[in-house]
């Protein structure tokens, strides 16, 4: 059984989030803070998950998180800008899905 308390501190210790819709997945960016006071972001992807037969669908969501410390911005963010360069230069952009909205965050956005 969860623990309450370590629930509320977990979203207390959050200081600032934007969620991603993006199909059948929603990506979380976090930005937390240690017990020292030291912040960090955490990225989660969520992706939901139906099971089950049509008259009785269980539906889950399965989580995935990493963890980004300040001093691994740099190498991270020119690694994931690699990254991207390669595929748009592979396949070209992908088309946007029409169920991102105005107040969601996009990658070309971004400044790093």
């Amino acid at each position: 059984m969860k623990d309450p308390q370590n629930n509320f501190r977990a979203e207390r210790d959050i200081l600032f989030s934007r969620s991603i819709r993006a199909g059948k997945r929603i990506y979380y960016v976090d930005v937390k803070q240690t017990s020292k006071g030291e912040m960090y972001l955490a990225l989660t992807e969520s992706k939901k998950i139906v099971s089950g037969d049509v008259d009785m669908p269980q539906v889950n969501f399965e989580k995935h998180k990493i963890f980004v410390y300040p001093e691994d911005f740099e190498k991270f963010t020119s690694g994931l800008a690699d990254a991207m360069k390669f595929i748009y230069e592979e396949q070209g952009k992908a088309e946007q899905r029409s169920d991102d909205s105005s107040s969601e965050i996009q990658l070309d956005d971004m400044e790093f």
